[in-house]
């Protein structure tokens, strides 16, 4: 039997207005199947997890530069 899934979530590669993301969420209702899009603002806690992965991903690269 196969999974159901009742909701998409879409990660934008950089933070957008919200005035200029109007035009993509009125493109993502005109498909099949959408009923509701729900903006989510970028917040405090949005930087911090961004700034996390760089941290995180700074360290790696650094680690892989530092082996011999």
């Amino acid at each position: 039997m196969t999974d159901r899934a009742h909701m998409l979530n879409v990660a934008l590669d950089r933070d957008i207005r919200d005035d200029d993301i109007q035009p993509l969420i009125a493109a993502i209702k005109q498909l099949r199947g959408v009923i509701g899009v729900q903006l989510a603002i970028a917040d405090a806690s949005t930087w911090a997890c961004r700034e996390r992965a760089r941290h995180e991903l700074r360290e790696k690269l650094w680690a892989v530069l530092a082996s011999d």
